[in-house]
């Protein structure tokens, strides 16, 4: 691991600074900043005040106060790279004689012109600022209130779901745009921060755990990276996980370059074909002996393999013959999904061009479509998402006499439409589980996807999210 040291005083921690921690994090694997003690600065802030701001800053790695002079520390602990300011390069700097002695480099930068703090960039993902529109009239219609809500999650903790399907890793590429290529017209920029979140089936998975469900999660990955962090990801929530290695294919990547709260280009790095035989029987197998115990089964298809014909029919036999509730949803956001695939379903979530391409039906209106999916699927609710019109719902219950009505989306404040229909899905289909009916939980899954869509990337949403915007 190579060691890359700073110091200095940090009276205010400007964007010359920043600029200065960035290039020190990519000169090494680990950035360790010494703050001058209170001994050593007598400029009047605080020592404790000043560590504290350097801590926050997420390229800093390690920091601590420094007590004595930082030759000292530099010549006892022998960082691989000490990095200083440009201008300190002509004058006298005394731990080069120190770190000639054990090998180590003295760089000195100031950072890079036009830099945009990575600080500022990590705000876009980590802020939540979602604005809920409720529809009163639709509680109405329906005679319903929060404390229906309410009580409808806090029974998620007693079911347990099996969530089936493609993984993904969604990688956000923040870059800052430098401008026109002049020797043709390309756009050039340059990469300042990667964010990583799990996506596809695996964020379902991780949805319907910190929405207080026990969760079982089976799913085909490649033998890399992406597979290891998917896995801790999961098992740090506390999800039983069952990732099945599939050497031919790499674990599905999706890149997101942005800019500007813009994104420029997506780059998908995935393999399409079915998983071997071989591996079906062992998931089949695994199912199996758990399928006693599951109250939800959820599917979630983006036709990268996993769910083939056999997986699907076989496993919805077996909730067929155990009176198992399920759902299903095959995007086709960028590839061609059949959500017809999917018969006897509790519930299916697709949106109005996945529900047009599996009946190959261009003319049709919503409720006609609906009618049709259900013809040919035997589902019994079908939630058709619609953007910012928000969701349709067709009933095929006796239930109640109504065959459809409407929810028009709930968030006002739309970041990153990517993972509001999973988390529709999730949510949704979760209550009914615990006997919600089918208006209360469209309006659920409806609020999940609203909390979702008020932030960059795929982040599970927590029982307690809902609760709160429901108080």
């Amino acid at each position: 691991m190579i060691k890359v040291f700073v110091s200095g005083d940090f009276n205010i921690l400007h964007p010359g600074h920043l600029r200065l921690l960035k290039f020190a994090k990519e000169s090494g694997d680990y950035l360790i900043v010494g703050v001058n003690g209170d001994n050593l600065n007598q400029k009047g802030i605080g020592q404790d005040i000043r560590l504290e701001s350097i801590e926050a800053t997420s390229y800093v790695d390690e920091a601590f106060i420094l007590a004595v002079p930082a030759v000292e520390y530099i010549k006892e602990n022998k960082p691989n790279i000490i990095v200083k300011g440009k201008e300190h390069e002509n004058r006298e700097n005394p731990e080069l004689d120190i770190i000639s002695k054990y090998g180590g480099k003295l760089l000195f930068s100031s950072g890079e012109i036009g830099f945009s703090s990575m600080d500022l960039l990590r705000q876009e993902f980590l802020s939540v600022n979602y604005n809920v529109q409720h529809s009163s009239n639709y509680l109405k219609r329906h005679d319903f209130n929060f404390d229906n809500l309410k009580s409808i999650i806090e029974k998620f903790s007693n079911i347990n779901v099996l969530v089936i399907g493609d993984t993904i890793v969604d990688e956000y590429i923040t870059c800052e745009p430098l401008g026109m290529s002049q020797e043709d017209p390309t756009i050039v920029v340059s990469p300042l921060a990667s964010n990583k979140f799990i996506g596809g089936a695996a964020i379902v998975a991780s949805h319907a755990k910190t929405l207080g469900a026990n969760v079982k999660f089976i799913s085909v990955v490649g033998d890399d990276e992406n597979k290891n962090y998917v896995e801790s990801g999961l098992k740090e929530l506390g999800i039983d996980v069952s990732l099945y290695t599939d050497t031919t294919r790499p674990t599905t990547l999706k890149q997101r370059f942005r800019a500007k709260d813009k994104t420029l280009l997506r780059v998908n790095h995935l393999k399409q074909h079915g998983i071997s035989k071989d591996i079906e029987n062992s998931i089949l197998n695994n199912i199996q002996k758990s399928m006693i115990e599951i109250d939800l089964i959820i599917f979630s298809d983006f036709s990268y393999g996993v769910l083939t014909k056999t997986l699907i029919n076989s496993i919805s036999a077996f909730g067929v013959e155990n009176t198992i509730q399920m759902a299903a949803d095959s995007q086709s956001s960028s590839q061609v999904g059949d959500i017809s695939k999917f018969k006897n379903m509790t519930l299916l979530t697709p949106t109005e061009r996945e529900i047009r391409l599996s009946l190959n039906d261009f003319e049709s209106g919503l409720v006609v479509l609906s009618d049709k999916l259900l013809e040919s699927t035997n589902a019994k609710y079908i939630f058709t998402t619609l953007g910012a019109e928000g969701v349709m719902i067709y009933n095929n219950s006796v239930d109640t006499p109504l065959l459809t009505d409407n929810i028009n989306a709930l968030g006002s404040v739309v970041k990153d439409v990517s993972g509001a229909g999973d988390s529709l899905l999730t949510c949704s289909s979760m209550a009914i589980c615990v006997g919600a009916d089918i208006w209360q939980s469209a309006y659920l899954g409806s609020l999940a996807s609203a909390i979702q869509v008020s932030r960059i990337g795929n982040v599970p949403i927590k029982k307690e999210e809902v609760l709160r915007e429901l108080e």
